[in-house]
């Protein structure tokens, strides 16, 4: 991951937000947002809730639950989904300690010129954009071996250690999801699977600080993910996730104990546009911060990913030109973020046009 892109350095949200503001600096203020919001009170939506335990026993309803998910929403909230509740309450406090720790303490985890692993932000390619109101800590997880140590051990413990748990819990997870995503597409055996093995996993920490002019920032610009799914957990209760869904905003609640899961840009490819990914952003409270782990998954760098064999036929061609992991990569982080303009950038054209399913 560090190899394959870079941001530039920013200062820190959090320290901003420390010294108790009432303006927003001029770089922060993003005024002219889309606020059409569906309320969260609207009867007529129901975010898919996927009972992992079900999926394991097999339950054939349940597998129609998570196929219709993926084809409808891209989005599901995932409960028994087995991972230790209490490594995630450990992983949560961790977060709050983490994030806490003084700035001399935190600048020896900064991201250096060129990388983007450490404390930062990330698609900072000019010094004239518009930031975020965030501060983030990312880092490659796994494959352990692809971990840079000198990173990764200067976490302070117990919270390194607990990571490194959670980290392989996560994979096993999400190779479990995958299994069942293999099932309901009705490929080949292993065809989807097998493109995932040594699984590469980055996570981000976010945090978001209150603002005094929350309707005038942004926490994370609308955008879709670029690996293969996005296993987010939220480790307070504040709101501020929002899914595109029938072109309006859907403020998202997490369920409790449950964890947030996205298909993202490469599942999208894989799949030949069955399984989209789809557009999220996160908004800022001002009375409260807000706090998730973002899991990220996807072959390793040096696979071709392209529409997998069982699903392009005659009546649904390829819609997806092949392309290195790497290279998807390096396209995704040498922009600002915006919406599925790289994914676009990978759709083939047919007569003149762009096969484009929003």
């Amino acid at each position: 991951m560090s190899k394959i892109g870079s941001s530039l350095l920013v200062p820190s949200v959090q320290e901003l937000a420390k010294q108790s503001i009432t303006q927003v600096p001029d770089r922060y203020l993003v005024p002219k947002q889309d606020t059409l919001i569906i309320p969260k009170t609207s009867s007529f939506l129901q975010v898919p809730i996927i009972d992992l335990n079900k999926l394991l026993s097999e339950d054939a309803f349940e597998l129609h639950k998570l196929d219709h998910a993926c084809k409808e929403w891209r989005f599901f909230q995932l409960i028994n989904h087995g991972v230790d509740p209490s490594l995630i309450e450990s992983v949560k406090l961790g977060f709050q300690d983490f994030f806490n720790l003084p700035i001399e303490e935190k600048k020896k985890l900064w991201q250096k010129p060129g990388d983007i692993e450490g404390f930062g932000q990330l698609f900072v390619v000019s010094e004239k954009q518009k930031l975020e109101w965030a501060d983030l800590f990312i880092i490659n997880t796994l494959p352990s071996y692809a971990r840079d140590l000198n990173l990764f051990l200067n976490i302070p413990q117990p919270f390194r250690d607990n990571l490194d748990s959670y980290s392989l819990q996560l994979g096993k997870l999400f190779m479990a999801i995958i299994g069942h995503m293999e099932m309901a597409l009705k490929t080949k055996p292993n065809e989807l699977l097998k493109l995932f093995e040594d699984v590469s996993q980055s996570m981000r920490l976010n945090y978001y600080p209150p603002c005094p002019q929350p309707e005038n920032v942004i926490g994370l610009k609308p955008h879709s993910d670029a690996g293969s799914l996005t296993i987010l957990l939220q480790a307070n209760e504040v709101d501020g996730l929002q899914i595109r869904k029938d072109g309006m905003w859907m403020p998202i609640t997490p369920v409790s104990n449950a964890f947030i899961i996205n298909v993202g840009d490469i599942l999208e490819i894989l799949t030949n546009g069955i399984y989209r990914s789809i557009e999220h952003r996160v908004t800022i409270n001002s009375q409260k911060e807000r706090i998730s782990i973002a899991a990220f998954h996807k072959p390793q760098m040096n696979k071709i990913i392209s529409p997998i064999e069982s699903l392009v036929i005659s009546e649904r061609p390829a819609l997806f030109r092949g392309i290195s992991v790497a290279d998807y990569y390096k396209k995704y982080f040498s922009r600002q973020l915006q919406e599925k303009s790289v994914l676009n950038d990978v759709r083939i054209k047919s007569n003149n046009c762009v096969h484009k399913i929003l």
